[in-house]
């Protein structure tokens, strides 16, 4: 099996939970902050890991999801509805259960769209993202 190129049936997508999409789209969300910021020059170490725990916190997350709401398709406006109406234990510290939920929900539409090895929709949703963030900075 090929895992950075999926394509996963409905069936099985269907089969994972939303807090199982979430889990997954965290990582894919966090690789493309990390691929991101390399590629604008936060070189070093120090500032590489604070500006990728910024971009990925919860409120940071729930500011960029709310971003795109308006890019979303039909389709993967029910996905992100099922990653924000998912019921989590516990919020961290420092992110509202509504920021929270948000970025749930954006890990789960993040994570949805990777099993179906649909990148070139997740690099659109991101670019979007990033580059609202890019002119914030």
């Amino acid at each position: 099996m090929d895992y950075f190129h999926l394509q996963a049936s409905q069936d099985t997508l269907e089969g994972i939970s939303a807090l199982g999409l979430a889990h997954l789209g965290d990582g894919v969300f966090e690789l493309m902050v990390r691929s991101w910021l390399c590629l604008h020059g936060k070189a070093t170490n120090e500032r590489l890991h604070k500006a990728a725990v910024a971009l990925v916190s919860a409120p940071a997350q729930s500011r960029m999801a709310h971003g795109i709401l308006d890019k979303l398709t039909e389709e993967e406006q029910a996905v992100y509805r099922r990653g924000r109406n998912s019921h989590t234990s516990a919020v961290p510290k420092g992110a509202s259960v509504g920021e929270y939920h948000a970025a749930t929900a954006l890990e789960c539409l993040f994570g949805w769209l990777y099993l179906q090895g649909r990148t070139e929709r997740l690099n659109e949703l991101f670019e979007a993202m990033m580059e609202e963030k890019h002119h914030a900075l």
